[in-house]
C-alpha cells in the first residue's frame, strides 16, 4: 500500500523533528546519544505504520503533492537533528558541574564531577588576577601602598595631622625608590598625587627630582597628567621652573595634544611668572626660538617682523598654523592660544587679516572671556568688513548673556555698537536677547556698562581712561570699513534700545532703585533726551516708588537715592568744569518733575516732616530751590513752601539745617 506507506514516512520525519527539538531546548546529548535516537525513532515509526489504515487519499494528485513535500521534510529534519546534537555536544561539554541533566525520557543524568562551578571559577580568576599583579613591576609596592592611601585619602572626619604625618611617611618610604613605575599608572598615581598634597616642600622637591626627564610623558598621559598639575600646584618656584625648562621646545607639539594641551594650559595661566610667559609665547614664532630660549628676549613680535620682510612672514606663518590646528581640534578657548593669536594679529595684513575672521568666525564666542582672546576679537571686530560682521553678530547671538556679563565680553559689546554700520541688526539682534533681563543687568558691574555707553557714551563717569583709550583705538582701527559717525551710530542703535529700557523701569522699579548702579542707569536715562512714548509712564513710576511713610525700607533712605532725585529734580547733569548744571529740555524734569512729585509724594505734612529729618532732606532743598521761584503761579509750589516753613528742623541733620537756614 504505497500511501500508507508514504504517510509512515511522514510520521518518522515528525518524530525526527520532535526530537530535534527537545535536543535544542536540553543541549546535552552528544553526537553518539542523538545518533542511538534516530535509530530509535525510526523503529518506533515503522512500528506504528500498521495503525494507518484508516486514513483516506481523496485524490491521486493531492497525494502525490504531499508525497513531494514529506520528502523534503523528512531531509530537513534529518539534517536539523544532525546540526542540533553537534551543537547538544559543545553545549553539553562547557556546562557546569553543579547543573543537572536530563536525557530525552526526562531521566537524569550527571554532569562531569570534574568540572569547576561558576563561583569556583570566578574565585580562581580573581586569584590568579592579583598574583599577575603582584608580579608585575613595583607590582607588591603598589598593592601595600594602596591599603595605606585608603586611609591617608579619608577626609570625613578628616584625619589628626600627626596620623597623616605617619601615614605619609610609611608611604613615602615604600615608594620612593619606584616613582617613576608608580606615576603612570591609573591607581598608583593616584596614591602619589596624595604624597605630594600632604608632603613638605624637601620631600616634594624630591619627587619632582626623580620625576626628571619624563615631564613629557607625564604631560601626555591621560593619569600622568594629574600628577604633573599636582606638582605645579604645590611645588616650589624653582620646581616649576624645572618642569618648564624640561618642556620647552616641547610646547607646539603638547598643544596639540588632547592631554598635553590642558597641563600647557594650566602652567600658563596659574603658573608661570611673566616673563615664563613670554618665553613660552616665543616659541611659537618658530622652531628658532623653540630652540634657543633667549632669542627674542626683550622684543615683541612687531620689532622682531619688522627687522625683515622674509621673517615676518615666517614668524606669521608658524604663528597661523599653531591657531589653526588647535582651532580644528576645539581648542579655541585657551588663553594661551588666545596668546599666540594676540601676537599674530599684532602682525598680520592682507589677505591674513580675512583668512584669520574666516577662521575665528564660528568659534568667535570663544574668545571673550580672557584678556588676550578679547583683544583678539576687538580687532578682528574693527578690521572686518559689513559681511564679516554680519556673521560674527549671528554668532555671539546665542551667547549674547555671556557676553555683556563677562568682564571683558561687555568690551566686545561695547566695540560692536561703536563699529557696525547696520544699527537695525545690532538693536534688533540683542534689543530681543536682553528685554526680559534689563533689570539685572543694569545693576551688574560689567553688564550695565554697554547700556551706559549708549545712554552717555564713553562717560569718564563710568570708563576709566585705561579702558577709554582702548575703545577709542578699536575705533581708529574700524575707520577703514565703517562709514558712519560715532554719534549717529550710537543715537540709532539707542532708539532700537530705549523701549526695553523704559519697559524695565515701568515694570521692576525698586529692584533697580534700590541698587546704586540701576538708579545711575535710570537717572541716564531719563535725562537722555531719546524720544520715546514710555517716557511719562516711567516718570511716574519712578514717583510712585518713592510714596508713603518714611520706613526703613524705603527708598529715600538709601544714601544714592537722594542724589538721584536731585539730577531729575535739577533737570540736567553737574558740569564740574563750568559749576553749573546741564540743564536737558523737553524730557519732562526740572519743575515739571518738582511739581509732580510734591503733589504725588507729599500728601500729607507728616510725610514731609519725616523726609525734611531724614536721608531725604538734601532732596527737598532741591524742591525747595526749584520751586521758590513758582510760588507765585503755581499753588503747588506756594503749599509746598508754605508747609515747609512749619516743619521742625533737626539741626543734627546737615540738609535740615541747610533748609532752616534757607527758609529764614
Amino acid at each position: 500500500m504505497v500511501s500508507k506507506e508514504r504517510i509512515s514516512k511522514k510520521r518518522t520525519a515528525s518524530f525526527k523533528g520532535e526530537a530535534s527539538k527537545k535536543i535544542k531546548t536540553q543541549k546535552e546529548e552528544s553526537s553518539r546519544e542523538s545518533s542511538a535516537e534516530e535509530s530509535d525513532l525510526s523503529a518506533q515509526a515503522e512500528s506504528d505504520t500498521s495503525s494507518e489504515d484508516e486514513l483516506d487519499i481523496s485524490s491521486d494528485e493531492e497525494t502525490q503533492d504531499k508525497n513531494a513535500d514529506l520528502s523534503a521534510d523528512t531531509d530537513s529534519s534529518e539534517d536539523e537533528l544532525d546540526d542540533s546534537s553537534a551543537d547538544a555536544a559543545v553545549e553539553n561539554s562547557s556546562r557546569s558541574s553543579d547543573n543537572d541533566l536530563e536525557n530525552e525520557d526526562g531521566e537524569s543524568v550527571s554532569a562531569d564531577p570534574n568540572k569547576l562551578s561558576t563561583k569556583e571559577q570566578h574565585l580562581q580568576q580573581k586569584k590568579l588576577l592579583n598574583e599577575r599583579k603582584l608580579q608585575r613591576k613595583a607590582g607588591i609596592e603598589v598593592h601595600q601602598i594602596k591599603k595605606l592611601w585608603e586611609k591617608l585619602r579619608v577626609k570625613n572626619p578628616p584625619l589628626p595631622k600627626a596620623e597623616r604625618t605617619a601615614l605619609c611617611d610609611q608611604v613615602w618610604d615604600l615608594s620612593k625608590n619606584v616613582i617613576k613605575d608608580l606615576v603612570l599608572k591609573h591607581d598608583a598615581s593616584r596614591v602619589v598625587q596624595t604624597l605630594v598634597k600632604y608632603s613638605d616642600r624637601p620631600r616634594r622637591d624630591n619627587i619632582v627630582k626623580q620625576l626628571k626627564g619624563s615631564y613629557f610623558k607625564l604631560a601626555t598621559s591621560a593619569y600622568g597628567k594629574y600628577l604633573l598639575i599636582k606638582l605645579l600646584h604645590y611645588g616650589s618656584k624653582e620646581s616649576r621652573a624645572l618642569i618648564l625648562k624640561e618642556l620647552h621646545g616641547k610646547l607646539r607639539k603638547l598643544m596639540g595634544h588632547r592631554e598635553g594641551a590642558y597641563v600647557v594650559e594650566d602652567l600658563f595661566v596659574l603658573y608661570a611668572t611673566a616673563k615664563q610667559r613670554q618665553e613660552m609665547i616665543r616659541e611659537f614664532w618658530g622652531a628658532e626660538y623653540a630652540v634657543f630660549q633667549e632669542l627674542g628676549a626683550g622684543k615683541t613680535v612687531v620689532e622682531v617682523a619688522a627687522e625683515n620682510t622674509e621673517k615676518r612672514k615666517q614668524i606669521a606663518q608658524n604663528l597661523m598654523e599653531t591657531i589653526t590646528a588647535a582651532v580644528e581640534k576645539g581648542s579655541a578657548g585657551f588663553q594661551l592660544l588666545h596668546a599666540v593669536m594676540k601676537e599674530y594679529i599684532q602682525i598680520f595684513e592682507g589677505e591674513e587679516v580675512r583668512e584669520m575672521i574666516a577662521l575665528l568666525t564660528e568659534p568667535f564666542a570663544e574668545l571673550v572671556h580672557t584678556p588676550e582672546g578679547y583683544e583678539v576679537a576687538c580687532t578682528l571686530i574693527a578690521k572686518a568688513n559689513a559681511k564679516e560682521r554680519k556673521q560674527i553678530i549671528k554668532t555671539l547671538k546665542g551667547h549674547a548673556t555671556e557676553l555683556i556679563n563677562n568682564e571683558y565680553g561687555n568690551i566686545v559689546l561695547i566695540v560692536l555698537f561703536m563699529t557696525v554700520d547696520d544699527t537695525v541688526l545690532v538693536s534688533k539682534v540683542f534689543s530681543s536677547e536682553y528685554q526680559d533681563s534689563v533689570h539685572e543687568l543694569v545693576v551688574a558691574k560689567f553688564s550695565r556698562r554697554p547700556f551706559i555707553y549708549l545712554l552717555n557714551g564713553l562717560d569718564s563717569h563710568y570708563f576709566s581712561p585705561i579702558v577709554k583709550t582702548e575703545l577709542l583705538k578699536y575705533e581708529e582701527l574700524s575707520a577703514e570699513t565703517s562709514k558712519k559717525s560715532q554719534e549717529l551710530r550710537r543715537e540709532q542703535i539707542l532708539s532700537g534700545f530705549a523701549p526695553i529700557f523704559f519697559d524695565a523701569v515701568i515694570k521692576h522699579p525698586f529692584e533697580i532703585l534700590e541698587e546704586s548702579l540701576g538708579s545711575q542707569f535710570v537717572g541716564e536715562l531719563l535725562l537722555n533726551p531719546i524720544e520715546s512714548d514710555k517716557r511719562e509712564a516711567a516718570l511716574n513710576t519712578v514717583i510712585e516708588s518713592f510714596k508713603g511713610p518714611v520706613s526703613d525700607d524705603h527708598l529715600i533712605r538709601k544714601p544714592f537715592s537722594g542724589r538721584f532725585l536731585r539730577s531729575l529734580i535739577q533737570g540736567g547733569r553737574w558740569n564740574n568744569k563750568e559749576k553749573c548744571i546741564d540743564k536737558v529740555d523737553n524730557v519732562g524734569l526740572g519743575e515739571t518733575f518738582a511739581l509732580n512729585f510734591v503733589d504725588e509724594v507729599f500728601t500729607d505734612d507728616r510725610i514731609l516732616q519725616q523726609w525734611v529729618n531724614s536721608e531725604g532732606s538734601f532732596a527737598v532743598v532741591a524742591l525747595y530751590e526749584a520751586l521758590k521761584p513758582l510760588t507765585k503761579e503755581e499753588e503747588t509750589a506756594k503749599t509746598f513752601v508754605k508747609s515747609l516753613k512749619a516743619c521742625k528742623f533737626d539741626e543734627e541733620v546737615k540738609g535740615a539745617k541747610l533748609l532752616k537756614s534757607l527758609l529764614k
